[in-house]
């Protein structure tokens, strides 16, 4: 590939609608390179996920689930880099159109498509490779989830609720990922957690996008047919749903710990407060970008902290 020549944006922005062209003579510099930034670094926090299962268990002290666990980490990273690439590249028009998305390397022409499509297929090959030398299952999951997004990415986006449940999908197939690389069962408390603690953060996601874009929504297909009122509605219920899950596993697990303290039972304050902290930031439409919210926000990070520690003290101490 040959360098543009420094003041030369036409080849970048052929073919770019006038008022994408208007917003992209405005973008942001960047010094890391086009390719790094379109596997999308930051998103890699939602891959974390893979750790809550054995932290549940109480067996994330083993030194080989703790390998497993971030072969699986590292392989979602591949895989869900191949699912952004591909994504990407389909959605280079609307993504033009948005006046965030319009700023991502293969919209903005600093990642030709089929430069994008090849490096797709490099993290797909390393990606499952890891995947099934980890497990077979875990294998499996990359798999059902590369299939499900590719498959919402083609027509599936443009059905309601069923684009809200795929998306929430990917959530807990992370979630899944953690317990079927390690051979860790699965229980009921923890797969509802995890399917509605997904369907909380997407419908929160898409209620804040509408917020935050206002008239400029009409033009994601995705928030199209969704109205404000719906989306809360969707969030709040998740929500609910998740606090009532996850207190029945508290008070289920309610034995006392150390110090005769019932630190599970009391871990469902910080895990209520950072569930309001977060609705906070979806309802004043800063919400668009969970991995954002979770990296910023400070009073959020130190719920998490907390959330962590009572946890942590009620599974790993006698």
């Amino acid at each position: 590939m040959t360098a543009d020549p420094p003041n030369d944006t036409t080849s970048h922005d052929a073919g770019l609608a006038p008022d994408a062209v208007a917003g992209l003579e405005h973008r942001p510099r960047h010094r890391t390179p086009a390719a790094l930034r379109a596997v999308r670094p930051k998103q890699w926090v939602k891959n974390l996920l893979v750790f809550a299962a054995p932290l549940a268990s109480g067996k994330l002290l083993d030194t080989t689930v703790v390998l497993q666990c971030i072969g699986a980490f590292v392989a979602f990273c591949l895989v869900s880099a191949t699912v952004y690439l591909v994504n990407d590249s389909r959605d280079i028009e609307e993504d033009r159109l948005h006046p965030k998305k319009r700023y991502r390397p293969i919209a903005a022409g600093e990642l030709s498509v089929p430069a994008a499509l090849v490096l797709a297929s490099i993290t797909a090959v390393l990606g499952f490779t890891l995947g099934f030398l980890v497990s077979i299952p875990l294998g499996i999951t990359l798999a059902v989830y590369v299939v499900v997004q590719i498959v919402y990415s083609i027509f599936l986006k443009d059905f309601p609720v069923i684009d809200l449940a795929v998306v929430a999908s990917g959530f807990l197939l992370r979630a899944v990922a953690g317990g079927v690389a390690t051979g860790i069962d699965l229980s009921q408390w923890f797969l509802l957690v995890a399917s509605f603690g997904s369907l909380f953060m997407v419908a929160g996601k898409r209620y804040s996008e509408l917020v935050a874009l206002g008239p400029e929504a009409g033009t994601r297909r995705s928030l199209q047919r969704y109205s404000s009122s719906y989306l809360r509605f969707v969030w709040m219920v998740a929500a609910g749903t998740v606090l009532m899950s996850y207190s029945l596993w508290a008070f289920e697990n309610h034995d006392k710990g150390p110090w005769d303290v019932p630190w599970t039972a009391l871990s469902i304050a910080p895990l209520t407060l950072g569930l309001l902290q977060y609705a906070l930031e979806v309802d004043r439409g800063e919400a668009g970008a969970p991995e954002d919210v979770v990296l910023t926000d400070r009073v959020l990070q130190v719920l998490v902290l907390l959330w962590l520690v009572l946890v942590a003290v009620a599974v790993f101490i006698p």
